[in-house]
């Protein structure tokens, strides 16, 4: 007898093969994109978006600059915490074309392993085929570009999140503690992982995420800013971002935070509730709102803490006990924690939904693999459904449609369809059938 391969087992991780023609696709993608990011850096006028915020952070570092201004009121150019200033100072200290270059290449090897972990932790028990394996990234390839196009980190932070959570899957609570708190040390919202931690009773994990967010947030900045001074950079990003909310808006950015380019629960619950401009992150279009009712900040506040504990408990009564889990419904119970960590964060905008890839991916297993026809089929009409939805965020269509919240509606119906998925596996449905006919035949 010969041994399996590793690469021909369900859940295991390889790397691109170029005899393999969608993993030629991948990176013939790959190389388009990153041309999008250096190409007009080298041959036009410089690349925008986000890259030369992250070069002009970088050189703060390099210079001994100020990250953030000493007045709160005043502008944050710089949103991140002080962490990711510094990882941006190494290639930074080559220039702005080694910078794009190496933030391009971790968007790259992040999509593949993204794609590649996803694939992993969905609970079949059969190995995908080629096109099965690559339809997620096929069908998310839009949030990619933009990913690459604005130079944001979602992508590599979802990658490592997903990392974290197959090194739980593997015993490797430590190292998954520090593959979570690097994420949430880079951007915040990641830290959504830190209740499901709790619940789970996943305490290496736990106490290894919490020890690494304090060192890579104290003690690793300390030798290069001082630690007197990080301490104060810190206390001043955090009543900036986090500490800064109002009827305006909240983390610096007002102008975003209640327009349609956030579908956040935060912001639509707000717009649904107050008479808020959702065209107000540009001044040049007309005063629109889409309230439902009218009520004031606080008690729109009130209304999302209701609505976060009902989604809340709804997670927690639809997680099957720690006697009854599996695999399988592991998978779909991450599905459902990715679905509730992308909506959650204050800021939900189009790439935000990147974080969408692992949810996509389980149901996409179950509409493949799952043994019960019917279950397939209706698995399908969900998915289609829900990338129906998405695609309505495209230019084509009016902005308005994304103030309503079409990816937040999408979001819901995965959730809801990977909670169906929990609560009927198919041992059930077909131990239900047995005992229905043998009390038949009785």
């Amino acid at each position: 007898m010969t041994a399996t391969r590793p690469s021909n087992k369900p859940g295991a991780l390889r790397s691109p093969s170029l005899r393999a023609p969608l993993d030629l696709l991948f990176l013939a993608c790959c190389v388009l994109l990153t041309a999008d990011v250096l190409g007009p850096e080298i041959f036009g006028h410089g690349k925008t978006k986000d890259y030369a915020l992250w070069y002009w952070a970088g050189q703060q570092v390099l210079h001994g600059g100020p990250l953030y201004p000493s007045d709160l009121h005043e502008y944050f150019e710089f949103i991140y915490p002080p962490l990711s200033a510094i990882l941006l100072a190494i290639p930074s200290w080559f220039g702005k074309i080694p910078l794009y270059l190496v933030l391009s290449v971790l968007n790259a090897v992040a999509w593949w392993y993204t794609g590649m972990l996803s694939n992993a932790i969905t609970g079949s028990d059969r190995k995908p085929g080629p096109w099965l394996e690559a339809l997620p990234a096929l069908v998310t390839v839009t949030f990619v570009f933009d990913m690459f196009d604005l130079g944001q980190p979602n992508l590599v932070l979802l990658a490592m999140t997903l990392y974290g959570f197959w090194c739980l899957q593997h015993q490797r609570s430590w190292l998954a503690g520090f593959m979570f708190a690097l994420a949430t040390a880079i951007k915040v919202f990641p830290i959504a992982v830190l209740p499901y931690l709790v619940w789970r009773r996943q305490w290496a994990a736990l106490v290894s995420m919490l020890a690494f967010v304090g060192i890579l947030l104290y003690l690793v900045p300390a030798p290069i800013r001082g630690f007197e001074r990080n301490v104060a950079e810190l206390n001043t990003w955090y009543q900036g971002m986090v500490g800064s909310s109002s009827e305006k808006g909240f983390g610096q950015r007002d102008e975003q935070n209640w327009s349609w380019v956030n579908q956040s629960i935060i912001a639509m619950t707000h717009r649904l509730v107050r008479p808020i401009n959702y065209n107000q992150e540009n001044p040049s279009k007309p005063v629109r709102t889409m309230n439902l009712i009218d009520v004031d900040y606080r008690t729109a506040n009130w209304i999302v803490l209701a609505m976060s504990a009902l989604l809340g408990l709804g997670f927690v009564a639809v997680m099957p006990r720690q006697a009854q889990r599996t695999a399988r419904s592991d998978a779909e119970e991450l599905g459902i924690l990715f679905c509730l960590m992308t909506v959650a964060s204050p800021l939900a905008r189009q790439y935000y939904f990147m974080w969408l890839f692992l949810p996509l991916t389980v149901l996409m297993h179950r509409a493949a693999f799952d043994v019960r026809p019917k279950v397939r089929l209706g698995t399908w009409f969900a998915l289609v459904a829900a990338g129906i939805l998405m695609l309505l965020s495209l230019p084509p269509f009016p902005n308005v449609i994304q103030a309503w919240g079409n990816n937040l509606i999408a979001t819901a119906i995965l959730a809801f369809c990977l909670a169906w998925h929990i609560r009927h596996p198919p041992d059930a449905a077909s131990s239900d059938a047995a005992a229905e006919l043998k009390s038949k035949a009785a």
